[in-house]
C-alpha cells in the first residue's frame, strides 16, 4: 500500500511540473502550504511541541499545530510522535526503524516499505496524546484532510483564473513530495554529512543545508544532544527559523515553559 501511494503521489508531482499547470498562483500555494505543513505542522507541531514537549501552548493552539502536521500526510500525531520518541530511545541501533547505519536509502525512505516493528511501541509511548479524542480522530483520518484542502485550492484557482487543477497539483502532490523528502533528509542526510558538536551517542550531525530547508531541524547533532530543547541552533551563526516562531509566540504570551539547554 505504501509503495502504491508513493508511486501515485510522485507521479502526480511530476504531472504538476508540466508547463500547462505552471502559474505564480500555483507557486504561491506550494510555498504557503510548505510553510504551513513543514514548519508549523511538522517541526513546530509534531516535533518540538508534541514529541518533545519543549514548550507549552494553549490547548486550542496546540491542536491547530497538530492539524497542520496532519496536513503533511506523514501519519497522524499519535503515530508520528510515537515513532519519533522510539527513534530517540534507540537512535542508530538495530531497534531504530530508520537506523542510518543501514545506509542512506534505508534511513531516507526504504524503512517505510517493510513492516515497522516500532509501531508496536507507539501506544506505550503516546499515552499523553491518546487521551485527546481529537488527536485520536486525526490519527485515523489524516488523509481525509486533503479533500477539503483540494476543494479550497480548486475554488481559488478557478476564481483567480490560475486553473483549479493547477493549484490542486502544486498545493497537494507536489507539496507533499517536497515536504516528504525534506523531512526525510533529517533521518538520512543529517546522519551522514555534517559536523559534530556533541557526543550524542549516535551518528547525528549538524548540516547547514538541511537546516535551511527544514526551518532549523538540520542542527540535528545539537538536537540529539539536547532533545527537549525548543532551540536547535545552539552555536553562533546557526539560523533556526522554528525557534524564531517559538520566540514570537513567547513574546505574544502564547508559548510558556520553554525548555532550553543554555540561556537564550
Amino acid at each position: 500500500m505504501t509503495i502504491g501511494f508513493m508511486i501515485v503521489i510522485h507521479s502526480l508531482a511530476l504531472l504538476a511540473l508540466l508547463p500547462m499547470f505552471w502559474s505564480w498562483q500555483a507557486v504561491t500555494s506550494l510555498l504557503v502550504l510548505y510553510w504551513v505543513t513543514a514548519c508549523l505542522g511538522v517541526t513546530i507541531g509534531y516535533h518540538r511541541l508534541l514529541s518533545h514537549r519543549s514548550f507549552q501552548l494553549p490547548h486550542w493552539l496546540e491542536r491547530f499545530f497538530a492539524t497542520c502536521g496532519a496536513l503533511s500526510c506523514q501519519h497522524g500525531p499519535i503515530d508520528w510522535v510515537g515513532l519519533h520518541r522510539h527513534h530517540h530511545k534507540f537512535s542508530d541501533t538495530d531497534a531504530d526503524h530508520h537506523n542510518s547505519h543501514r545506509g542512506f536509502w534505508w534511513s531516507h525512505m526504504g524503512w517505510m516499505f517493510e513492516p515497522v516493528p516500532a509501531m508496536q511501541a507507539v501506544p506505550r509511548m503516546t499515552g499523553d496524546l491518546a487521551q485527546d479524542p481529537y488527536y485520536r480522530w486525526l490519527n485515523n483520518n489524516f488523509l481525509l484532510l486533503q479533500l477539503p484542502l483540494a476543494a479550497l485550492l480548486f475554488w481559488i484557482g478557478t476564481a483567480t483564473g490560475a486553473g483549479g487543477w493547477a493549484l490542486v497539483l502544486w498545493g497537494i502532490p507536489l507539496r507533499l513530495v517536497l515536504v516528504y523528502h525534506v523531512t526525510w533528509l533529517v533521518n538520512s542526510a543529517t546522519h551522514c554529512w555534517g559536523t559534530v558538536a556533541y557526543d550524542s551517542g549516535d551518528a547525528s550531525r549538524n548540516n547547514k543545508w538541511v537546516a535551511a530547508l527544514t526551518f532549523g531541524e538540520g542542527w540535528h547533532n545539537n538536537h540529539h544532544a539536547y532533545p527537549h530543547s525548543a532551540r536547535h541552533g545552539l552555536q553562533p551563526g546557526q539560523i533556526d527559523l522554528t525557534w524564531e516562531h517559538i520566540r514570537l509566540m513567547r513574546a505574544l504570551g502564547l508559548a510558556t515553559k520553554i525548555r532550553l539547554p543554555v540561556a537564550s
